[in-house]
Protein backbone atom coordinates (compact mmCIF):
# COMPACT_ATOMS: atom_id res chain seq x y z
CA UNK A 1 0.00 0.00 0.00
CA UNK A 2 1.36 3.40 -1.31
CA UNK A 3 1.66 5.85 1.65
CA UNK A 4 3.34 9.88 1.37
CA UNK A 5 4.05 10.93 4.57
CA UNK A 6 5.08 15.08 4.80
CA UNK A 7 7.11 16.48 7.80
CA UNK A 8 8.60 19.77 7.98
CA UNK A 9 5.26 22.07 8.60
CA UNK A 10 5.25 24.47 11.47
CA UNK A 11 5.18 27.88 13.02
CA UNK A 12 7.12 31.05 11.31
CA UNK A 13 7.72 34.56 11.13
CA UNK A 14 6.68 36.38 7.70
CA UNK A 15 10.12 36.26 6.52
CA UNK A 16 11.55 32.84 7.38
CA UNK A 17 11.95 30.06 5.91
CA UNK A 18 10.22 26.42 6.59
CA UNK A 19 11.27 23.26 4.68
CA UNK A 20 9.28 20.41 3.88
CA UNK A 21 9.83 16.56 2.88
CA UNK A 22 7.10 14.28 1.80
CA UNK A 23 8.32 10.11 1.67
CA UNK A 24 6.75 7.59 -0.50
CA UNK A 25 6.64 4.36 1.19
CA UNK A 26 4.56 1.05 0.22
CA UNK A 27 6.03 0.65 -3.57
CA UNK A 28 8.73 -0.65 -5.66
CA UNK A 29 7.75 0.99 -9.00
CA UNK A 30 8.95 3.88 -9.91
CA UNK A 31 7.53 7.35 -8.96
CA UNK A 32 6.42 9.31 -11.94
CA UNK A 33 5.53 13.44 -10.92
CA UNK A 34 5.31 14.70 -7.75
CA UNK A 35 3.93 17.51 -6.24
CA UNK A 36 3.18 19.79 -3.34
CA UNK A 37 -0.45 21.67 -2.77
CA UNK A 38 -1.44 23.66 -0.39
CA UNK A 39 -5.16 24.79 1.28
CA UNK A 40 -5.98 27.68 3.09
CA UNK A 41 -9.12 27.81 5.26
CA UNK A 42 -12.16 28.60 3.51
CA UNK A 43 -9.88 27.88 0.11
CA UNK A 44 -9.71 25.44 -2.30
CA UNK A 45 -6.67 23.37 -2.54
CA UNK A 46 -3.85 24.81 -4.92
CA UNK A 47 -1.02 23.67 -7.18
CA UNK A 48 2.04 24.87 -5.49
CA UNK A 49 4.94 23.05 -7.13
CA UNK A 50 5.27 19.88 -9.15
CA UNK A 51 8.53 17.95 -9.96
CA UNK A 52 8.86 15.30 -12.97
CA UNK A 53 11.12 11.78 -12.13
CA UNK A 54 13.54 14.03 -14.92
CA UNK A 55 13.45 16.78 -12.40
CA UNK A 56 11.78 19.18 -14.52
CA UNK A 57 10.16 21.38 -12.21
CA UNK A 58 7.32 23.91 -12.43
CA UNK A 59 5.48 26.59 -10.18
CA UNK A 60 2.56 28.68 -9.06
CA UNK A 61 3.65 32.07 -10.02
CA UNK A 62 2.81 33.29 -5.93
CA UNK A 63 6.11 31.57 -4.63
CA UNK A 64 8.06 31.20 -7.79
CA UNK A 65 11.47 32.95 -6.90
CA UNK A 66 10.52 31.83 -3.34
CA UNK A 67 10.14 28.33 -3.48
CA UNK A 68 12.01 25.77 -4.41
CA UNK A 69 10.90 21.95 -4.78
CA UNK A 70 13.22 18.62 -5.28
CA UNK A 71 13.68 15.12 -4.95
CA UNK A 72 15.46 12.16 -4.14
CA UNK A 73 14.42 9.20 -6.55
CA UNK A 74 16.88 7.09 -4.16
CA UNK A 75 14.95 8.19 -1.09
CA UNK A 76 11.47 8.29 -2.61
CA UNK A 77 11.69 11.52 -1.08
CA UNK A 78 10.33 15.15 -2.31
CA UNK A 79 11.25 18.72 -0.54
CA UNK A 80 9.89 21.66 -0.89
CA UNK A 81 12.14 24.68 0.77
CA UNK A 82 10.30 28.14 1.56
CA UNK A 83 12.05 31.42 2.17
CA UNK A 84 10.83 34.89 2.38
CA UNK A 85 7.48 32.85 3.58
CA UNK A 86 4.88 35.26 3.28
CA UNK A 87 0.70 35.76 5.55
CA UNK A 88 -0.69 34.43 2.38
CA UNK A 89 1.52 31.29 2.65
CA UNK A 90 -0.27 29.72 5.65
CA UNK A 91 -1.94 26.88 4.76
CA UNK A 92 -2.22 22.67 5.04
CA UNK A 93 0.82 21.68 2.42
CA UNK A 94 -0.33 18.27 1.35
CA UNK A 95 2.10 15.93 -1.01
CA UNK A 96 1.16 14.44 -3.95
CA UNK A 97 2.99 11.15 -5.93
CA UNK A 98 1.74 9.86 -9.38
CA UNK A 99 2.38 5.99 -8.99
CA UNK A 100 1.58 3.55 -11.65
CA UNK A 101 -0.87 5.69 -13.35
CA UNK A 102 -2.72 6.62 -9.86
CA UNK A 103 -2.63 9.54 -7.75
CA UNK A 104 -1.52 9.22 -3.45
CA UNK A 105 -1.69 12.10 -0.96
CA UNK A 106 -0.07 12.33 2.27
CA UNK A 107 -2.27 13.53 5.77
CA UNK A 108 -1.12 17.20 5.06
CA UNK A 109 1.32 19.19 7.34
CA UNK A 110 0.14 22.62 8.48
CA UNK A 111 2.45 25.68 7.89
CA UNK A 112 1.62 28.67 9.83
CA UNK A 113 3.07 32.44 8.99
CA UNK A 114 2.47 34.87 11.46
CA UNK A 115 3.29 38.74 11.58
Amino acid sequence: QVQLVESGGGLVQAGGSLSLSCVVSGTMSSINGMGWYRQAPGKQRELVATITSGGMTNYVDSVKGRFTISRDNAKNTAYLRMNSLKLEDTAVYYCKANVLFRQYWGQGTQVTVSS
